[in-house]
C-alpha cells in the first residue's frame, strides 16, 4: 500500500443537538441559581447539562483508517470502534445509503453500516459474506484506499 489512509468526518447534526442542549440545561441552572432559592435544582441542571455532552463527545465524529492490515472505524473519542482485517475483503464499492438507514451504527439488509452524516459510503464485502457500509464525505478516496493492495 502506498500509505495509509485516514480521515475524520465531523457529525454536524449530533454536534448542533448536544451543544443546543447541553448550553441551554447550563444557561438554566444559572439562571435558576441566580433568581431561585435551591440551589439543589441548579446542580441537578448543571449534571443534565453535562450528561448531554456524553453523546457529543462518543459521537462528534467518525474517523476511517485504512492501513496494510486492518480497516478500523471510530466515532468520537475513540471508545466506540470497530475493525476488520483488509485480507478479509473481497470486494468494495461505492454506494448511496438510504434516508432511513439513518446515521450512526446500523443494522442494516445484508451488514453493518457505520456513518455519521450523509448519504455516500463505500460497502465492503467480506469473504464470509458478511457486509459493512462505510459512510464517508470522500467515498472515492475511501475506495481507492480498499482497492490499494
Amino acid at each position: 500500500m502506498a500509505g495509509e489512509y485516514k480521515h475524520t468526518q465531523p457529525g454536524w447534526l449530533i454536534r448542533i443537538i448536544s451543544g443546543f442542549w447541553a448550553l441551554g440545561y447550563a444557561a438554566l441552572a444559572v439562571y435558576v441559581r441566580a433568581f431561585g432559592t435551591e440551589p439543589e435544582t441548579a446542580i441537578v441542571l448543571v449534571l443534565v447539562a453535562l450528561g448531554c455532552t456524553i453523546p457529543l463527545a462518543l459521537f462528534h465524529s467518525l474517523t476511517v483508517t485504512v492501513s496494510d492490515d486492518i480497516v478500523r472505524m471510530s466515532y468520537g473519542v475513540g471508545l466506540i470502534h470497530k475493525s476488520y482485517l483488509r485480507q478479509d475483503i473481497e470486494s468494495v464499492q461505492t454506494v448511496r445509503t438510504r434516508w432511513y438507514h439513518g446515521w450512526g451504527i446500523r443494522k442494516i439488509v445484508g451488514g453493518w453500516m457505520y456513518n455519521i452524516s450523509g448519504f455516500d459510503a463505500v460497502e465492503v464485502r467480506l469473504r464470509n459474506d458478511r457486509m459493512i457500509r462505510i459512510g464517508t464525505d470522500e467515498p472515492q478516496k475511501l475506495l481507492e484506499a480498499l482497492q490499494d493492495s
